[in-house]
């Protein structure tokens, strides 16, 4: 059975004993995931692959660095942000009988005689991982909660809502 050849593989024979300092760089396009697209990404993604081999694993750092358009949670502007993410993974060779694997999905078998490792998939997830669960824009000036804020603390507390001084109230009631 062939196996279709994976958007971003390590070369096993071609990596040294020792840290291998490798590069990539692709678009979200072209790992035809819609996830990806609608997660906002937008120009190159930048991929940096540590790759250290030893005589019984591989291990692979993967760094993710890429620019997303986001939509601030709080007042729905739009909010570009730099994303980086990083994953770690032990490939072991299968010869090697003392290593338990069970469970782990940082920790993977390899065939002594593999010849390349297909980290597209890694890189994908450690993607979608480094968006953030929450977006927000402190900096953005269209952001009307946050500017109204700013104008609140220069005000001071001179004018206190009710809202303020119920809080005042549980937050020394609870010292």
């Amino acid at each position: 059975m062939h196996k279709e050849k994976g958007l971003i593989e390590i070369q096993i024979d071609s990596l040294l004993q020792g840290t291998n300092e490798l590069e990539f760089i692709c678009d979200a396009a072209d790992f035809n995931d819609p996830k990806l697209i609608d997660a906002g990404f937008r120009g190159e993604i930048h991929i940096e692959v540590t790759a250290e081999k030893s005589d019984t694993e591989i291990t692979v750092i993967i760094r993710t660095r890429v620019e997303a358009d986001l939509i601030c949670d709080i007042c729905l502007a739009p909010v570009t942000k730099e994303l980086t993410g990083s994953y770690r993974i032990f490939y072991v060779y299968n010869d090697h009988t003392g290593v338990s694997i069970d469970g782990s999905d940082e920790f993977r078998l390899l065939e002594k005689n593999a010849e390349s490792l297909d980290i597209t998939e890694d890189i994908r997830e450690t993607l979608l991982l480094s968006v953030p669960m929450k977006v927000t824009c402190t900096d953005n000036p269209d952001c009307r909660l946050y500017s109204g804020a700013r104008e609140e603390k220069q005000n001071g507390d001179a004018e206190k809502s009710q809202w303020q001084e119920s809080l005042e109230k549980l937050k020394n009631k609870y010292r």
